[in-house]
């Protein structure tokens, strides 16, 4: 049996070593992603951000704790950590909140360098999350350290993203300063029991109100903002991020959490947004590596002394970096024709 197919049979070991070919870039692991493809687009990807010190791997445990006990569901969690300033791997101490998930068989998860990628959020980490789909896993969530370009790789890898607020941080609400609220698809405020958490919560509705105008009505003298649900605006589905409160130390707030995720799944299929973030993300990977390949062809045709002169010319200020492509692809032109 290959390692494909033991790993599309349940071979928790095959997959450890296929996560491991894919995430270090070997050939093994590419040609393996290549013949698992066909069997993708099956897995609800759910990404998880959001300032550190919020709580996001304490909210991940008890998600997929939930996930677990009340449903069959195979869940595999990707965790995208800093890099180990040594020796480059994963800094696993987050890892150490998801001792719970320990030993349930119906659970995967797999601690990634961020590798000093933007944002710390690995390229390897979209043909991981293709390795937990094929590998029949029915939800994978993707946490990322939530810095900078992170935030929006997650919005374009996966289908429904949450983006988790807490209150005292600092500041009524990190995400606004931050433009997450931009990519969140759910706002969760983590760490609900703390004092000041009406104040994120009221700051959250106000940038939300600005973005998306909430419908309120009049019930027996009260006004009441409309529940954010799937909208229609003109003939077209409209959804309005709703906010979830969760105590994750206390497992409190996560069937609400999910139903929340499980009306987003249901707007992303009555909408075509599922097959439309599946499109965008593939073509994102496609392009991503188009460049890299046309860029090693374009190195494997030039003459390295060539290429080294040219950089210095442009370290000298003698040339712009516009003018060095000029030069390096005349030159490479002139070689091939």
């Amino acid at each position: 049996m290959s390692l494909t197919e033991a790993v599309r049979e349940g071979n928790r070991l095959a997959l450890a070593r296929l996560l491991t070919q894919v995430e270090n870039e070997l050939p093994e692991g590419r040609s393996a992603l290549a013949e698992l493809f066909p069997h993708t687009g099956r897995a609800h990807l759910i990404g998880v951000t959001g300032a550190p010190g919020t709580g996001k791997s304490s909210l991940v445990n008890q998600l997929a704790l939930y996930y677990r006990r009340n449903g069959d569901r195979k869940i595999a969690i990707v965790a995208v950590d800093p890099s180990s300033p040594f020796t480059g791997g994963a800094v696993l101490g987050d890892r150490v909140r998801m001792r719970d998930l320990a030993g349930d068989p119906g659970i995967f998860i797999r601690s990634m360098a961020s590798r000093g990628s933007v944002g710390g959020l690995a390229q390897a980490t979209a043909s991981i999350a293709q390795v937990f789909d094929a590998a029949g896993f029915d939800i994978v969530i993707i946490e990322t350290v939530g810095a900078g370009q992170s935030e929006v790789d997650v919005a374009r890898l996966a289908h429904t993203t949450l983006v988790v607020e807490a209150p005292g941080m600092g500041d009524d609400i990190q995400a606004i300063k931050a433009g997450i609220l931009e990519i969140a698809d759910i706002l969760v405020i983590n760490k609900a029991d703390r004092p000041g958490v009406e104040n994120t919560e009221r700051a959250l509705r106000s940038t939300l109100e600005l973005a998306h105008p909430t419908k309120r009505i009049s019930h027996h003298g009260r006004i009441l903002d409309v529940p954010s649900t799937p909208d229609v605006q003109g003939d077209k589905l409209m959804w309005i991020p709703p906010i979830q409160k969760t105590v994750s130390t206390e497992g409190k707030g996560f069937g609400e959490l999910t139903e929340a995720i499980a009306r987003h799944v249901q707007y992303l299929h009555q909408s075509g947004d599922w097959a439309a973030r599946d499109r965008a993300w593939l073509e994102a990977e496609l392009e991503s590596a188009l460049r890299e390949t046309l860029f090693q062809r374009f190195l494997d045709t030039v003459q390295k002394d060539k290429y080294e002169e040219t950089v210095q010319q442009v370290l000298n200020r003698n040339i712009s970096p516009y003018e060095a492509i000029n030069a390096l692809l005349n030159g490479a032109s002139n070689r091939t024709s």
